[in-house]
This record gives C-alpha cells, structure tokens and sequence, in this order.
C-alpha cells in the first residue's frame, strides 16, 4: 500500500437499477439510497419546472 493511496480519485458512486444488492455493505446501501433520494428530488424539481412552462405555454394560447 502507499501512502499516496488517499489520494487517488474515489470510484464514484452508481447504482444500475436491478443489480445485485447482496455483496454491499450496509454503508453501502445507505449511500445508494441517499443517491437514489437525491435523484428522486432532482427529477421531480425538473418535472416541476417543465409543468410550469407547459402551463404558462398553454396560457399564452388561449
């Protein structure tokens, strides 16, 4: 091991819907459900804001 393992880039972390759960860790399965959350909440903030412009769009044709 050498001392400059630290500084090595850290695998970014994925999750591919379906895969295996069974080796992780329960840290690890703790980080995928953040990831997952913090998708979730990214997704409906997009899906929030598409909904305002469709809106507004409709508005201006009627």
């Amino acid at each position: 091991m050498s001392l400059f393992d630290d500084d090595r880039p850290q695998k970014k972390i994925a999750h591919e819907i379906g895969s295996d759960l069974s080796l992780l860790s329960v840290d690890e399965l703790a980080a995928r459900i953040a990831l997952l959350r913090a998708e979730i909440e990214r997704l409906e903030s997009e899906k929030t804001k598409k909904g305002a412009s469709r809106s507004a769009a409709e508005n201006v044709f009627r």
